[in-house]
Protein backbone atom coordinates (compact mmCIF):
# COMPACT_ATOMS: atom_id res chain seq x y z
CA UNK A 1 0.00 0.00 0.00
CA UNK A 2 2.91 2.71 0.89
CA UNK A 3 4.54 2.10 -2.30
CA UNK A 4 1.14 3.48 -4.12
CA UNK A 5 2.30 6.69 -2.27
CA UNK A 6 5.72 6.78 -3.49
CA UNK A 7 7.68 4.80 -0.64
CA UNK A 8 10.24 2.27 -1.40
CA UNK A 9 12.32 0.11 1.45
CA UNK A 10 15.23 1.27 3.40
CA UNK A 11 17.55 0.27 5.63
CA UNK A 12 17.15 2.00 8.84
CA UNK A 13 15.05 5.06 10.83
CA UNK A 14 17.70 7.43 11.07
CA UNK A 15 16.57 10.76 10.27
CA UNK A 16 17.52 11.70 6.60
CA UNK A 17 16.46 15.48 6.01
CA UNK A 18 15.57 14.71 2.71
CA UNK A 19 13.05 11.91 3.48
CA UNK A 20 9.98 10.98 5.00
CA UNK A 21 10.13 7.87 6.57
CA UNK A 22 7.32 4.86 8.19
CA UNK A 23 8.22 2.31 10.01
CA UNK A 24 6.18 -0.74 10.20
CA UNK A 25 5.37 -2.81 12.94
CA UNK A 26 4.36 -6.67 13.19
CA UNK A 27 3.84 -9.50 15.27
CA UNK A 28 3.13 -13.17 14.55
CA UNK A 29 3.43 -12.37 10.90
CA UNK A 30 0.74 -9.35 10.76
CA UNK A 31 1.15 -5.86 10.87
CA UNK A 32 0.13 -4.00 14.13
CA UNK A 33 1.15 -0.85 13.25
CA UNK A 34 2.86 2.17 11.56
CA UNK A 35 4.53 4.86 12.63
CA UNK A 36 5.80 8.53 10.98
CA UNK A 37 8.87 10.23 11.36
CA UNK A 38 8.44 13.63 12.27
CA UNK A 39 10.50 16.33 10.93
CA UNK A 40 12.59 16.50 14.24
CA UNK A 41 13.39 12.51 14.13
CA UNK A 42 10.89 11.91 16.56
CA UNK A 43 7.75 9.25 15.80
CA UNK A 44 4.67 9.97 15.69
CA UNK A 45 1.57 7.19 15.81
CA UNK A 46 -1.92 6.95 16.42
CA UNK A 47 -2.99 5.11 19.32
CA UNK A 48 -5.90 3.64 18.92
CA UNK A 49 -9.32 6.50 18.22
CA UNK A 50 -7.18 8.83 21.05
CA UNK A 51 -4.58 11.90 20.09
CA UNK A 52 -1.37 10.88 18.06
CA UNK A 53 1.26 10.45 20.76
CA UNK A 54 4.68 11.01 19.89
CA UNK A 55 8.32 9.02 20.74
CA UNK A 56 11.97 9.48 20.72
CA UNK A 57 12.18 6.05 18.95
CA UNK A 58 10.79 3.11 17.45
CA UNK A 59 11.69 0.83 20.22
CA UNK A 60 9.46 2.50 22.27
CA UNK A 61 6.32 0.56 21.21
CA UNK A 62 7.86 -2.45 20.75
CA UNK A 63 6.20 -5.08 22.74
CA UNK A 64 3.44 -7.55 22.54
CA UNK A 65 0.85 -5.45 21.36
CA UNK A 66 2.40 -4.08 18.52
CA UNK A 67 5.36 -6.16 17.95
CA UNK A 68 8.71 -5.36 16.69
CA UNK A 69 9.51 -3.32 13.21
CA UNK A 70 9.61 -5.06 10.42
CA UNK A 71 9.85 -2.36 7.52
CA UNK A 72 11.29 1.03 7.54
CA UNK A 73 10.16 2.75 4.32
CA UNK A 74 11.01 6.36 2.59
CA UNK A 75 9.53 8.53 0.38
CA UNK A 76 11.75 12.02 -1.06
CA UNK A 77 10.10 14.85 0.58
CA UNK A 78 7.96 16.92 -1.92
CA UNK A 79 8.76 20.42 -1.74
CA UNK A 80 5.87 23.02 -0.81
CA UNK A 81 5.03 25.36 -3.64
CA UNK A 82 5.35 29.32 -2.23
CA UNK A 83 1.82 30.53 -1.91
CA UNK A 84 0.87 33.28 -4.44
CA UNK A 85 0.81 36.93 -3.75
CA UNK A 86 -0.88 39.71 -5.20
CA UNK A 87 -4.28 39.33 -7.40
CA UNK A 88 -2.62 38.57 -10.88
CA UNK A 89 -4.28 41.26 -12.35
CA UNK A 90 -2.51 44.72 -13.27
Amino acid sequence: MFAMYGYQPCETGALETEYEKIAVFAADGQTKHAAKQLDSGQWTSKLGSGEDITHSDTGALEGPSYGRVVLYLRRRRRTQRPAETGSGSS
